[in-house]
């Protein structure tokens, strides 16, 4: 017995086709954006270390300050080790800490949020909060632990500690004497010294980060790509929700109306003569023999359409006669771009030999003055 697969099957399940603008609005919607955490992590801490570096004479002094009021604390306390006064002044000295830390903290805060901002824009979703079953699933989760998204990870944080610790150990090596002398210095110069140190150390943590945060935003761009792509299938689905959706279909006849509208009116300066109704119907006319064998129909409306197709008429200078019967006759019978049927021929030839009478007339009196 042969077995007759259709392979077009499978074909159409491979997700081969980029994804569509409302998938793309969907994903989003849902929380999957392209957003690389390394990026954030580098310009973040190459930005708290450079605050630092800026700040290290307030840090210096208020850290000063901050050990002479503990020093004092201490000396002034004569039951320094009681339980009620050990709470005091420990809650004393993180309150101290924390509005010393608090600028540069705050600063920090602000430009992680500035840097996910420009990857990701404003999004405000709970989706991916939300509880999902299929996450419970134990071989889903075996699958996920041993995954290439995870071996990347763990590739990254590999590379970081190898870096960044050889980074750190070469600059302190070389600094050595410097730290050796920092117990003969104030405590204002040992603080500055200390932040100069790790100034240094961050900004070159920084640029290694910068570098691999870059390849990183292109790995999860990759990635972010691959996972919206769709199969054939389900871009063909998708068309189909698209159409058959009665109010997205409004929208498009719309707007093709609109287009339509707008390319008519700007057909009409071209006209030889505008039939009118007076009111209710205008039909702009065409002769051109070389091309048409017949005069031809460049625009037509009733009503307000009407009115727009004379209105412009008259800025433009083409020729308006009124013609109750014709007018009516043609805009019912003739769509635009069609040549008027041959019982009409003798109607329109004459409007046409007026028109062109008139065009004569106002061209020779031009000329005469």
């Amino acid at each position: 017995m042969i077995l007759m697969i259709d392979l077009q099957l499978f074909a159409d399940q491979e997700k081969t086709e980029k994804a569509t603008p409302r998938k793309r609005k969907k994903s989003r919607e849902e929380g999957q954006v392209l957003f690389s955490k390394e990026v954030n992590t580098a310009f973040t801490l190459l930005a708290a270390f450079v605050l630092l570096f800026l700040l290290s004479n307030y840090y210096g002094s208020s850290i000063r300050i901050l050990t002479i009021n503990v020093y004092e604390d201490l000396m002034l306390n004569h039951n320094l080790y009681s339980i009620s006064n050990v709470h005091k002044l420990t809650t004393s000295l993180t309150i101290r800490l924390f509005i010393i830390i608090l600028p540069l903290a705050f600063s920090v805060l602000i430009i992680g949020i500035i840097c996910s901002y420009l990857q990701v824009g404003f999004l405000l979703t709970s989706k991916p909060l939300q509880p999902k079953l299929n996450k419970l699933s134990p071989i889903k989760g075996l699958k996920k632990l041993f995954s290439m998204e995870k071996i990347v990870e763990l590739i990254k944080s590999l590379i970081k500690i190898i870096f960044i610790s050889y980074i750190v150990y070469f600059y302190l090596v070389g600094q050595l004497e410097t730290i050796f002398s920092l117990t003969s210095l104030e405590i204002e110069q040992t603080v500055e010294i200390i932040i100069g140190i790790t100034f240094n150390i961050g900004i070159r943590a920084g640029i290694l980060l910068i570098i691999l945060g870059i390849l990183d935003y292109i790995y999860q761009k990759y990635e972010y790509e691959k996972k919206l792509k769709m199969s054939k299938q389900e871009v063909k689905d998708e068309q189909k929700q698209i159409e058959g959706d009665p109010k997205i279909k409004s929208k498009i006849r719309q707007k093709q109306m609109q287009i339509s509208m707008r390319r008519m009116m700007d057909e009409v300066p071209k006209a030889d003569v505008v039939v009118t109704n007076p009111t209710h119907y205008a039909v702009a006319l065409k002769y051109s023999p070389g091309e048409y064998a017949a005069p031809f129909v460049l625009a037509k409306g009733q009503n307000i359409v009407a009115q727009n197709i004379k209105k412009i008429a008259s800025e433009k200078g083409v020729q308006m006669v009124e013609n109750k019967y014709l007018a009516k006759t043609l805009y019912h019978t003739v769509n635009i771009g069609d040549t008027i049927p041959p019982e009409l021929y003798e109607s329109v030839a004459e409007i046409l030999a007026y028109v062109y009478q008139m065009d004569a007339t106002r061209r020779g009196g031009a000329s005469n003055e």
